[in-house]
């Protein structure tokens, strides 16, 4: 595949990606305007993950029966107006709706084009454009945090989605003329049978009941420490604008990218090595996390730990699970992405809980409770979950 499409593939990922965690630094504002107590807000996170649960479910394995390109398109301008609607919603109610359809369209797009550029790929360059492309969402993933703090200082956080909403429509034109066209698979399933179908590959495939269950943790201590970010920061004695808190998000940025070269790694076989080093280093991140209190430095040294080892799990898995069959990638991705929204809800609502008891202390004790688990069963699982080194 030419780099110029692979390029592509991740700058769309990430732009779709964004628009699910834009709220994320802009919580406190969202709470201040709606009266949401601070203890309730993270669940503007957990509706956004209920969308991506649906999506994943319900939208996402449609890549397998419909026309990728013209799915793409329609998502994209499906995504611009419900970003807009998010922007104008004046209660609660309709805002929690409103995330909820930014989660499940934004969510479709993005497992969609991973699940696209696969199909692109040749078997022996699988797992590095997928790396690539998933570079391009954790990326996106990061950076959302970067862009609504700035935007959300000058223009307030209705300001992101509005700007969102005109950055979608672009993105539709220029998919639209540069995605490459497919064969379907094939397939002649009814929509039911193809939803249906999902469970037999979560049944069938161990590699995808393994790599998943680690999907599920990782994802869950990953949101608990960003969903819980911005709440101390916000106040005394940082007082940090939405900028600095979202620009935090670079520094990941730079761990997210180191760890696109996992896709690599899992080409020659190096799958087990990787985890163990990623689920080493997601565990470790915790401590230099816990002394933000500190020494802000001891922050960022943890964020780059935490992105890397996260970043190169995620990519090592859907690297494994795509190998599991080319004529299903779409519901591979949705079965396996089932367990990422998972996590990332329970994460986020737990965060945001045991911060308003226990503070920052208690945030970064649960976020290395589960990644201790996440170790501790991959250890038990490692010989079942594929791979050979």
């Amino acid at each position: 595949m030419p780099n110029t499409r692979t390029s592509l593939f991740a700058t769309a990922a990430g732009m779709s990606v964004a628009n699910v965690y834009y709220a994320q630094p802009l919580l406190d504002a969202v709470a201040r305007d709606f009266s949401i107590p601070l203890a309730a807000v993270g669940g503007i996170v957990t509706a956004t993950q209920l969308g991506c649960g649906l999506a994943l479910l319900f939208v996402v394995p449609l890549g397998d029966l419909l026309e990728r390109r013209r799915l793409m398109l329609a998502q994209a301008v499906l995504l611009a107006a419900i970003l807009t609607a998010v922007a104008i919603v004046n209660s609660a109610p309709l805002l929690l709706a409103a995330m909820l359809l930014t989660g499940l369209l934004g969510t479709a797009m993005t497992q969609g084009l991973i699940a696209y550029a696969a199909s692109s790929a040749a078997e022996h360059e699988r797992g590095r454009v997928v790396g690539a492309t998933q570079g391009g969402v954790f990326v996106g993933l990061l950076l959302a945090r970067v862009v609504a703090g700035g935007i959300g200082d000058v223009a307030g956080w209705r300001g992101v989605y509005i700007c969102s909403a005109g950055a979608m429509l672009l993105l539709a034109a220029l998919l639209w003329r540069q995605l490459p066209r497919l064969e379907q698979s094939g397939t002649d399933m009814s929509y039911p049978a193809l939803i249906v179908s999902m469970l037999g590959l979560l049944r069938r495939h161990r590699v995808l009941q393994v790599r998943g269950v680690l999907a599920l943790l990782m994802f869950a201590a990953f949101n608990v420490f960003w969903s819980a970010l911005v709440l101390p920061l916000s106040a005394a004695p940082y007082a940090f604008s939405h900028t600095a808190i979202g620009a935090f998000g670079l520094v990941g940025a730079a761990g997210a990218l180191a760890a696109t070269h996992a896709g690599r790694l899992a080409d020659r076989g190096l799958e087990r090595r990787v985890t163990l080093g990623a689920l080493l280093l997601l565990l470790l991140a915790w401590l230099p996390l816990a002394l933000m209190p500190v020494s802000l430095w001891a922050l960022v040294i943890g964020i780059v730990l935490l992105d890397l080892g996260g970043q190169a799990i995620h990519v090592t898995n859907q690297g494994m699970i795509f190998r599991t069959g080319s004529e299903a990638h779409s519901r591979l991705v949705s079965a396996y992405m089932l367990f990422y929204a998972v996590g990332s809800g329970l994460g986020a609502i737990a965060s945001t809980q045991v911060y308003a008891y226990a503070g920052w202390t208690g945030v970064c004790l649960l976020g290395s409770a589960i990644s201790l688990t996440a170790l501790l069963f991959w250890t038990t699982t490692r010989k079942l979950s594929g791979g050979s080194n």
